[in-house]
């Protein structure tokens, strides 16, 4: 059972002969009370404030729990990125790799067609120029016989 200020004022004792100076008595309880009523009203402040300060804490504790939270996700999220980063520069490489293999691919491809065309033109104008030697030969040969006929025919003038 909890004593207020106001059971301390109206306290009644019993008075009795040659008790307690009544007045003194009294005096002294108007000093309690007022004490008590002090310390009453501090008790109250002081319960408030352990209250707020305990609402307080409880928020800056779900304050934290959610900033740790926040952190670790974007932690998490940090690491995703750099993941999904690492994994794209590995697909542009290979696909950098892939393109600039087709490319030599293809150019080699393309060398080998120039090499393989020129080899072919060379043997063409290597035949071709078996045809005229052969050409010549025949008409040098042809052109020495009509000399030849032609100075026979000269010296049969003679």
């Amino acid at each position: 059972m909890s004593i207020t200020p106001n059971d301390i004022a109206n306290k009644e004792f019993k008075k009795v002969f040659r008790g307690y100076d009544i007045d003194e008595v009294d005096d002294f309880l108007e000093q309690i009370v007022e004490e008590y009523e002090r310390i009453y009203k501090e008790n109250i402040t002081l319960k408030e404030k352990i209250s707020s300060l305990n609402d307080k804490i409880e928020h800056y504790s779900n304050m934290e729990s959610t900033l740790q939270n926040t952190l670790v996700l974007a932690q998490t999220a940090a690491e995703q990125a750099k993941e999904n980063s690492r994994k794209e520069s590995e697909m542009i490489l290979k696909n950098a790799k892939d393109k600039s293999e087709e490319i030599i691919r293809q150019a080699n491809e393309k060398a080998n067609s120039i090499v393989s065309e020129a080899q072919q033109k060379v043997l063409n104008i290597n035949k071709e120029f078996e045809m005229l030697k052969q050409e010549f030969n025949m008409f040098k040969s042809r052109f020495t016989g009509l000399l030849n006929a032609q100075l026979e025919t000269l010296e049969k003038f003679e």
